[in-house]
């Protein structure tokens, strides 16, 4: 993936992690919060329009993109944690994001073998 693409390609990853925690949070909210089973419904739809999302970025196959966004889910959860929450992330958090985000970059712009 080319310096250009990098930018596009974060705000794909960061709206699909968005999406996919509001879905899971969904079901969270119904088995351990005992909230509505109505709350599914718009998690099945928070998971589509991930699942959706995910086929927007800009690699040539399925894993590498799911591998990549790994980092970037890694980095949304833990915003979820403190935002959501109510969590302050810990320095073994930060640390593990920060390793996670550097390998979801060296995905990103590495120079792939075609095949």
């Amino acid at each position: 993936m080319r310096l250009e693409q990098l930018g596009p390609s974060l705000a794909i990853y960061l709206t699909a992690a968005f999406f996919e925690l509001l879905g899971s949070y969904a079901l969270w909210s119904v088995m351990r919060l005992g909230r509505s089973p109505l709350w599914l419904v718009g998690g099945v739809v928070s998971l589509v329009i991930f699942a959706w999302l995910l086929t927007r970025i800009g690699l040539d196959s399925s894993g590498r993109a799911y591998a990549a966004y790994g980092g970037i889910y890694i980095l949304a959860s833990l915003v979820w944690l403190w935002r959501v929450d109510g969590r302050t992330p810990d320095l073994y958090d930060v640390i593990g994001v920060g390793l996670s985000v550097a390998g979801t970059l060296v995905i990103l712009m590495g120079r792939h073998a075609s095949g």
